[in-house]
């Protein structure tokens, strides 16, 4: 199984931390978010793992070179321009439909992840949630306080999104119960949708999901309420996040 992990941001909420380094080396108890991250894909047994980078791009091509890229097969695709979520996905997409797993004939899924979050949401059993359910993706989802909100009907169908600060809803498929909640940053995906964005340069992932479920396709919600998870954008939420570790959390 393969995975992306999202890096290339700028890391400007995460300011004085991100002055002299990418956020991927941020350290949180002494570990960086990038090697945080790549633990949490080896432990489910990830081995080949693509991570976009922009902002210091040299010093994370340098550290996992200094790390020997931790056993296990990692590429970089470097963004001149930042290309957003679905734009760095977009560029990435050879290393998920290479030709020797075309030969083979594998349609295996995989996990996009951004960088600044920490979790111990089981990837196993997202994935055979994807799997399960023939979803082109799966996110991860949990109820609770946010500035944007997911929307999803009652079978946990992605029908929309809740912008915040006093925007309107906006609701791409109709359904008569609607369900808000909070995106953690960790999707499974199916190569098939790769196939599916016409979407060039700068655009989010987002964007393409909804336009997706417009033509009614399956994007699912994978509740994760039961798991831990932080956001890891700002410098205090690092300091809770370490606190957290200390605490066994």
């Amino acid at each position: 199984m393969k995975a992306m992990i999202l890096a290339a941001g700028l890391g400007t909420r995460l300011r004085p931390l991100t002055d002299d380094r990418p956020k991927a080396l941020v350290e949180v108890a002494g570990h960086p978010m990038l090697e945080i991250a790549l633990a949490r894909l080896r432990e489910f047994g990830i081995r080949e793992v693509i991570v976009n980078v922009h902002h210091f791009a040299d010093m994370v091509v340098e550290y996992l070179k200094r790390n020997d890229n931790f056993g296990m097969r990692i590429e970089v695709s470097r963004e001149d321009l930042l290309l957003d979520t679905g734009g760095g996905l977009k560029k990435a997409a050879r290393f998920f439909l290479e030709e020797s797993d075309n030969a083979r004939g594998i349609d295996e899924p995989f996990i996009l992840h951004n960088v600044d979050v920490i979790s111990t949401i089981d990837l196993e059993s997202m994935v055979r949630f994807h799997t399960d359910h023939q979803a082109l993706a799966t996110l991860a989802v949990q109820d609770r306080e946010t500035s944007r909100y997911l929307l999803f009907d009652e079978q946990l169908q992605l029908c929309g999104r809740r912008p915040g600060r006093g925007q309107p809803d906006e609701i791409v498929r109709s359904v008569q119960k609607i369900s808000p909640f909070a995106f953690s940053g960790i999707h499974v995906v199916s190569p098939h949708l790769l196939t599916m964005m016409p979407e060039e340069g700068v655009f989010s992932i987002i964007d393409s999901y909804l336009r997706l479920v417009r033509g009614r396709k399956k994007i699912l919600g994978f509740r994760a309420d039961e798991y831990y998870w932080r956001d890891l954008g700002k410098p205090e939420n690092v300091a809770q996040a370490e606190k957290d570790m200390k605490q066994g959390r």
